[in-house]
């Protein structure tokens, strides 16, 4: 992209306001420099190059995305990608990031700032290539697409408005917020933005044509009449079609012998190798973080010996912070696996920021073929450790069961519902039942989704996890695995008792045909066995616990049972000096963690990611507060700072 700035001081947001300085270091090579004003760009009449202003162009693009990123780190990404060679930046829109409530959009605070982001991509000295959904898969929460949808329990989503009319008028209305604002930062306007990609793999789930059309009409009826191209997998594109038409097609995995295969399938079309992967994806659970033996070297040189247009997903992967990583499942909804908080993504540029040993290689691949010399490498960005340290041992200092809201009307909790039909996107949820005479039974679940700790009046009984866990944890914890039956005991000499069900639900689904992904307990639950009551249990409490800013800052310091696992632990850090870091979390459980008020994401046991990165700006001079929740413990264990992860 073209990075030049577009607002003047005054017209900043909170996000370009933070980045509207820069390194005068860094400064754009002469012979490098990007003529201001508007561009053409498009294609050959003949498919074979992408063109800026009438001249063959090489599109040499790195993915990284805001909402991953801080955004104080955000021009130290973009410089980063350009200093390895990168001419453009790629980037997905989360439309969940962006519209959490029906309605409710914004795209200004924190990292939800596109505008900003693109703007300084072409402050920069960056193209823009544009991945905005609806769908974008990513390894996020349901692919991007928000979890209200989801309310509706025979919702059809990734369809056009013959199939299902409630989803495209969902997607109509985020369309309509964001193609003006993307209108002037298209390149014909002005702005870095090449091309706009046309939902995303779309090959890998559907063959619906008039849906992609539905979707480039919004853009053409915005005023953003392209150009456009889609993203797939060689194979799904020729069998169901689903490139758009006068559009570039862009290839999963690809590489120049696939691009000349797509150039003989598709002779008219411009090809590029739109996700090519330097390292992959990592499950909780998986013995190591995956990517780490790939090497891109030759494929790169592929490239550049033909001039060929790529983009290396990821260049940076950064975070998934909060709530926000995905999963993965089998068509049926079996076999999950949730992904991990990072999302290294074993990328040349690491989730810290840092230049790998293959950035440097790839660099000086790269660099063999440009005419003029590539700008340095930024400065990494400094880093804090702190070990064996009496202010890193937290300590308990709340109980979720002392902080529960007000239960849901009872005529909505007859039987237990998935949190989406409550209003709640993520988090927690909790449902509670009366059992008076209950003499033990067994507890059958139809289905927890993700993870679940039970409870007879107060008492841990175990729990369920909906992915498959190692069977010394699970026989430790009393867990058990893929929704199988779990054994309650009954409460002595209590003549009624109260179950307890408190449910995480973790990522959602973000790929394939089973990404109606619901989270808390969807069907019934039931007491088996000789025991009672038995049967089909219903007149259920239901209590909302999304953990979000709000709920964490309001926590009282109160609880009344410190035996009863579902404790928060608090500690506070006092800082000289700030600087990234990562949250040892080895030796704990199963939970989530805050610094300063910001959601870090999850940590498991099960690993193989123990360690959550903290950003620097998240840190402050003096005082700072660091708050965990965890499923399991109820004694406090140390934590540490260290710089890497793990």
């Amino acid at each position: 992209m073209d990075r030049r700035r577009f607002l003047t001081l005054s017209a900043l947001t909170p996000a370009a306001a933070a980045l509207a300085t820069g390194n005068p270091a860094f400064a754009i090579p002469a012979g490098d420099q990007r003529p201001p004003g508007r561009h053409r760009f498009g294609f050959a009449s003949d498919g074979s190059a992408f063109l800026l202003d009438g001249k063959p162009f090489q599109i040499r693009s790195g993915e990284m995305h805001p909402a991953r990123i801080p955004v104080e780190y955000w021009r130290h990404r973009i410089r980063m990608a350009r200093a390895m060679g990168m001419n453009t930046i790629s980037l997905y829109i989360m439309w969940n990031h962006i519209e959490e409530r029906p309605g409710v959009f914004d795209f200004r605070t924190g990292r939800r700032d596109i505008e900003a982001f693109i703007r300084l991509c072409q402050t920069e000295g960056m193209w823009v290539l544009l991945r905005p959904g609806p769908y974008v898969c990513g390894e996020w929460d349901l692919g991007g697409i928000p979890p209200y949808l989801l309310r509706d329990p025979d919702i059809r989503l990734r369809v056009g408005s013959a199939v299902d009319p409630r989803y495209m008028a969902a997607v109509t209305r985020y369309y309509r917020q964001l193609v003006p604002r993307i209108r002037p930062l298209m390149v014909t306007h002005g702005g870095p933005v090449l091309m706009v990609q046309i939902e995303n793999e779309y090959g890998s789930y559907g063959n619906d044509r008039a849906y992609l059309e539905e979707l480039r009409r919004l853009w053409v009826d915005g005023g953003v009449p392209g150009p456009f191209y889609t993203e797939d997998g060689l194979w799904q594109v020729e069998i169901n079609h689903t490139d758009v038409p006068g559009g570039a097609i862009g290839l999963s995995g690809g590489d120049a012998g696939s691009i000349a295969n797509a150039r003989t399938a598709f002779p008219t079309s411009p090809v590029m190798a739109g996700e090519v992967y330097p390292g992959w994806l990592t499950h909780w659970g998986e013995a190591t973080f995956q990517g780490q033996d790939t090497d891109l070297s030759s494929t790169l040189r592929g490239f550049m010996d033909n001039r060929l247009s790529f983009n290396l997903y990821m260049i940076h992967g950064g975070t998934s912070f909060g709530f926000s990583a995905g999963a993965n499942a089998d068509d049926l909804s079996g076999g999950y696996q949730a992904d991990i908080t990072s999302y290294d993504y074993c990328a040349p540029i690491t989730e810290q920021g840092a230049a790998t040993a293959r950035y440097t290689a790839y660099r000086d691949l790269i660099a063999g073929y440009l005419p003029a010399p590539l700008p340095k490498v930024p400065d990494p960005i400094p880093t804090i450790s702190r070990h064996d340290d009496p202010a890193l041992l937290p300590r308990p200092f709340a109980s979720l069961w002392d902080n529960l809201p007000a239960p849901l009307p009872g005529s909505r909790t007859v039987d237990p519902r998935p949190m989406e039909t409550y209003g709640q996107n993520s988090g927690f949820i909790l449902y509670r039942k009366s059992l008076p005479g209950f003499t033990g039974g067994t507890l059958d679940i139809a289905w927890v989704h993700d993870y679940a700790t039970v409870f007879v009046n107060g008492a841990y009984q175990g729990g369920f996890s909906r992915q498959y866990i190692p069977l010394p944890l699970a026989g430790r914890l009393n867990v058990t695995n893929n929704n199988e039956p779990l054994i309650l005991h009954p409460a002595p000499a209590a003549e009624s008792c109260q179950l307890d069900i408190l449910v995480e639900g973790m990522g959602r689904t973000n790929y394939g045909h089973a990404m109606a992904d619901r989270k808390g307990i969807l069907e019934s639950v039931a007491l088996t066995g000789p025991g009672t009551p038995s049967g089909r249990l219903t007149g259920w409490e239901v209590f909302l616990l999304p953990m979000d800013e709000e709920y964490i800052r309001a926590l009282r310091h109160r609880i009344t049972d410190p035996d009863r696992p579902g404790l928060f632990f608090h500690c506070d850090v006092t800082l000289k000096r700030t600087g990234d870091t990562y949250v040892d979390m080895s030796q704990w459980s199963k939970g989530v963690v805050w610094v300063n008020g910001h959601n870090l994401g999850r940590y498991w046991e099960i690993g193989p990611q123990h360690r959550l990165y903290c950003p620097a700006p998240w840190l402050r001079r003096g005082h700072n507060e660091i708050v965990i929740f965890d499923h399991h413990r109820t004694r406090a264990r140390p934590i540490a700072f260290t710089d890497a992860l793990g």
